[in-house]
């Protein structure tokens, strides 16, 4: 397939592009470049990549971007509860109004796929943590990133059935590992570079759950889609991660300190109240679409651990490494 892959040059987007190079495909990434060119130089050597430098609330998009797409697979948009909350209304443009548009220039495109990323924070705070929420359970958004996704979701959702493009969902688990465009704002990363290069950490609210995802096997996800039957994934909503690989703050903290980090030292700082406190059940993308994660927590651990120990990794407080 033809694909464009907007905010290709981000975290999750930098390892898209390359998984969706590798299988194959064309692809066109779109990217403003708000933190650096540097994650996709080496993918713009690929005689199937192209870059278009681009934002997407660009009114001049349409010209910048000529030729048809068969997909469009759309990433670009602040991430994440800190970066929303300090621009809320550029939070607002980007997130929801320029990702309605660009479902609307997908059309004109000519594209009969659009995957849409969406985030397992729509749950929000569960009434009880002893079920998992499911692609039915109630959206509850908590925070100003996650409003921003429902109402695309919503909105999507709204729209006339069987037109096209046809738009899947993915509520993606809380991504970790090594990515290109690396981040230190991400729970797992977080917390094994702080142990890691410093030896201390302070968590705060170490009972609450999130579920978690290797940000290889996202990108994985998202090929997949592209690469399964139409019939299966038009207008469907998948979480996308594994239903053991949820945890809470506390158990990250243990799995870390296993890696030959025991005598680091702890601060936790108790909170009887978190606006997010969820377990997420991602049967449904295993059993319809065969999906499984190559990575698990411990593996990204492990992986984040040897590229700081190897030098790959440093000057971890950066801005380039921080949304």
């Amino acid at each position: 397939m033809r694909v464009l892959v907007t905010g290709g040059a981000g975290y999750m987007g930098s390892v898209v592009s390359h998984e969706l190079l590798g299988q194959g495909h064309q692809v066109c990434i779109l990217d403003s470049l708000r933190y650096s060119a540097d994650p996709i130089l080496a993918l713009t050597l690929h005689e199937g990549c192209s870059f278009v430098h681009g934002d997407i609330r660009d009114n001049d998009l349409e010209d910048k971007l000529t030729g048809n797409f068969d997909a469009v697979v759309h990433l670009a948009a602040i991430v994440g509860d800190p970066a929303c909350a300090r621009e809320p209304e550029l939070a607002r443009e980007i997130n929801l109004d320029s990702a309605l548009r660009i479902h609307q220039l997908s059309r004109r495109w000519g594209a009969k796929r659009f995957i849409f990323a969406s985030t397992c924070s729509n749950y929000g705070k569960m009434s009880s943590t002893d079920a998992l929420a499911t692609e039915e359970s109630e959206l509850q958004p908590l925070s100003l990133y996650a409003e921003t996704k429902v109402g695309v979701e919503r909105a999507l959702m709204d729209s006339e059935a069987g037109d096209l493009p046809a738009v899947t969902f993915l509520r993606f688990a809380t991504l970790f590992g090594l990515s290109p465009r690396m981040r230190f704002d991400l729970t797992v990363n977080e917390f094994t570079m702080e142990l890691a290069t410093k030896g201390t950490l302070m968590v705060y609210g170490e009972q609450f759950w999130r579920p978690y995802v290797h940000v290889s096997d996202a990108a994985r996800a998202i090929a997949l889609v592209l690469s399964s039957s139409p019939d299966k994934v038009a207008g469907q909503v998948f979480n996308v991660g594994d239903s053991d690989q949820n945890y809470q703050k506390g158990q990250l903290v243990e799995l870390i300190r296993k890696q030959g980090l025991e005598n680091t030292e702890i601060e936790y700082v108790r909170r009887e109240e978190d606006p997010r406190d969820y377990r997420v059940s991602f049967e449904k993308i295993k059993n319809q679409l065969g999906f499984k994660i190559s990575r698990t927590v411990e593996d990204g651990i492990r992986e984040i651990l040897e590229a700081i120990s190897q030098g790959v990794l440093a000057d971890f407080d950066a801005p380039r490494y921080h949304n």
